[in-house]
């Protein structure tokens, strides 16, 4: 017999790519792509749309993801980066409280970028299940290990497919085929996919269609993609394929949505949509991630369920959610503690009902919200196509961004008036008082945190 919702603790289930950024979703008007499972998980859930990736970079947000640390504490503050096995992460405190834990997918904490690493049972996190890979750029060419074999195993389709086959087959077994009072085990789950990083293959099967009439020449790029014929030709082929792999993400979800249902859990599970960074994909002449444009910092974050959304809010949070207070979010959302470890802040009270059991358990949090969330690229990135500086920012909530390199100001922009970034008023006078405002915000975030870094000298 199924036990009623109102006496199951929730589970939860992160489920994120790689790369996809705030803007590429159908809810947030993209007219390149159709995506109605995540439409759907944020018409009845609540989103976080000022969410950012505070150091957009795979591994550094893993690191501060899985810790809730920033990545100057947690030690992982470049790509490949190891995650110190030591530093407690999020599973300690679901263990603690008798979940079940399971990871599936994308790790990159080991420090490599090989396909053939092996990640040691030992770097992986203490989930009781763990079944992932290191690093790979070839969708079609995954190999994972772990689970009840050690070796590497290459996944049989295209890897969002095989993976999203992998958590509910495991979610099945651990479910004894369905929810039963005697066999419930509450458990926290994460899928983590590589698509719809570069580079942009999506998948051919036909059972899983894409976008009927999109191609490169329909592409419509951003207002922020320059005049140059090289940029924006290769921006459109990019951004098609690109596409194509968030559709089939989307597919994905709406095959997790239907295995929940089929298991009998789907109002008891909360599903916590987002991605590690976002892609410029031309935007400002650059690619891919570590930048500190809007595409690349904004990735997509929804706080929801697939089935039943008995007892939570619905709406649009303006909250400058970061990348350490996934952690803190997930936990309050099922009614636990957090532990004194963990730096991020705990906003499950904006996504639980007044009426929710689990709101008293979670508290109202001290003080207000943040006023703004703070932005890291540590070390030089010297990739092509991308910014070769090391640099600090913030974002507000009133929608300001400001960001300098080392001892001198470089951008800062009204995101209100001018979402597109096009007009950088970090040197017109006029704006001096913001200016010195957001610097002001960055000075009491890396004192706070513990960051080294050189401001620029006082106005």
């Amino acid at each position: 017999m199924k036990p009623s919702s109102a006496h199951r603790r929730p589970n939860v289930i992160w489920i994120f790519g790689d790369q996809h950024r705030a803007q590429s979703v159908g809810y947030r008007g993209d007219p390149n792509l159709r995506t109605p499972n995540i439409d759907n998980l944020a018409r009845n859930g609540m989103r976080f749309d000022q969410a950012v990736a505070g150091s957009p970079w795979c591994s550094p947000f893993r690191g501060a993801l899985l810790t809730g640390k920033y990545p100057h504490q947690c030690g992982v503050t470049q790509t490949p980066g190891t995650l110190d096995p030591s530093l407690p992460t999020i599973v300690k405190p679901f263990r603690q409280a008798d979940y079940h834990t399971a990871y599936i997918g994308k790790w990159h904490l080991s420090g490599s970028n090989s396909s053939a690493h092996v990640v040691p049972p030992s770097h992986r996190g203490g989930f009781d299940h763990w079944v992932g890979y290191e690093n790979c750029n070839n969708q079609n060419e995954v190999r994972v290990s772990g689970g009840r074999s050690g070796a590497l195993r290459r996944l049989p389709g295209y890897e969002t497919d095989s993976l999203t086959d992998l958590l509910l087959e495991h979610l099945h077994h651990h479910l004894g085929g369905g929810a039963t009072e005697r066999h419930y085990q509450p458990f926290f789950a994460v899928l983590s996919v590589q698509p719809p990083h570069s580079p942009y293959v999506p998948p051919t099967n036909p059972e899983h269609p894409v976008h009927p009439t999109r191609n490169p020449a329909n592409i419509r790029l951003r207002p922020n993609v320059p005049q140059v014929p090289w940029v924006r030709e290769k921006a459109a082929l990019d951004i098609d394929g690109y596409c194509g792999m968030i559709e089939n993400l989307d597919h994905n979800l709406g095959r997790i949505r239907d295995g929940l249902k089929r298991l009998g859990v789907d109002e008891d599970t909360w599903i916590v949509f987002f991605s590690d960074h976002g892609d410029m994909l031309g935007s400002h002449g650059q690619w891919e991630k570590s930048s500190p444009w809007e595409e690349s910092i904004r990735i997509p974050f929804i706080v929801g369920k697939l089935g039943g959304q008995e007892r939570m809010r619905t709406g649009i949070c303006d909250a400058v959610l970061n990348h350490v207070d996934i952690a803190p979010t997930t936990l309050g959302l099922c009614g636990l503690p957090v532990p004194e470890w963990m730096v991020g802040r705990n906003y499950a009270g904006h996504c639980l009902r007044n009426d929710d059991p689990l709101r008293a358990r979670v508290g109202e949090a001290v003080g207000e919200d943040p006023e703004s969330a703070y932005l890291q690229q540590i070390p030089r990135k010297r990739h092509p196509h991308s910014v070769n500086k090391a640099w600090r920012g913030v974002v507000t909530r009133d929608k300001w961004k400001y960001v300098c390199q080392p001892g001198h100001d470089w951008l800062l922009h009204n995101l209100d008036e001018d979402p597109y970034e096009q007009n950088n008023l970090a040197h017109n006078e006029v704006y001096r008082e913001q200016r010195l405002r957001c610097r002001g915000l960055l000075r009491a975030w890396i004192e706070k945190t513990g960051d080294d870094f050189e401001l620029p000298p006082e106005d």
